[in-house]
C-alpha cells in the first residue's frame, strides 16, 4: 500500500505522520511538503526575491524531512520524501492522482466557524477532491 502523508511543521501534521506509522507499519510512505509561494510575505519576496525565498523554504523542508526520517526510523516500509511548489490542497490532490497513491493522510488544523469559512481548509479540500480515501487526523 502506498500512502501519502502531507507534512508541514505543525502539530496536526506530525500527528498525521505518527498515525500513518502506527496504523500502516509496513506501508510505503511518501511524505509530501508543499512550499506555498503565495504564503511568502511581501517583505521577504521584495528584499530577497521570490525565487530565493522558495529555495529557502525548500531547505527548511529538508530539515523537516530529516526529523520525519528520525521518527520513522523503525518503519518497516519505505519512506520517501517529495517537495513541490504550489497551493497546498491542489498539490496534495494532484500528487495523489498522478502517482500510485492508495490513501492520503493529512492533519487537521481544527478551524471552525468564521475562520474556516474565510480561510478555507486544506484538509477539507483534499478530502473533497482526492481520488483516493483520505484520513484526517485531529
Amino acid at each position: 500500500m502506498n500512502i501519502l502523508v502531507a507534512l508541514d511543521d505543525s502539530e496536526p501534521a506530525w500527528d498525521a505522520l505518527e498515525y500513518a506509522l502506527s496504523e500502516y507499519p509496513a506501508a510505503d510512505l511518501t511524505l509530501l511538503h508543499v512550499v506555498n509561494p503565495y504564503d511568502v510575505g511581501y517583505g521577504e519576496a521584495a528584499h530577497f526575491g521570490a525565487g530565493t525565498v522558495v529555495d529557502e523554504k525548500r531547505d527548511e523542508a529538508d530539515e523537516l524531512f530529516a526529523t520525519a526520517r528520525e521518527r520513522a526510523a523503525d518503519h518497516e516500509g519505505s519512506v520517501t520524501t517529495e517537495t513541490v511548489v504550489g497551493a497546498p490542497a491542489r498539490e496534495v490532490v494532484d500528487y495523489a492522482a498522478e502517482n500510485a497513491i492508495d490513501h492520503v493522510i493529512v492533519g487537521s488544523h481544527g478551524r471552525s466557524g468564521v475562520s474556516r469559512v474565510l480561510l478555507g481548509s486544506v484538509a477539507e479540500t483534499v478530502t473533497r477532491r482526492a481520488p483516493v480515501p483520505v484520513t484526517v487526523v485531529r
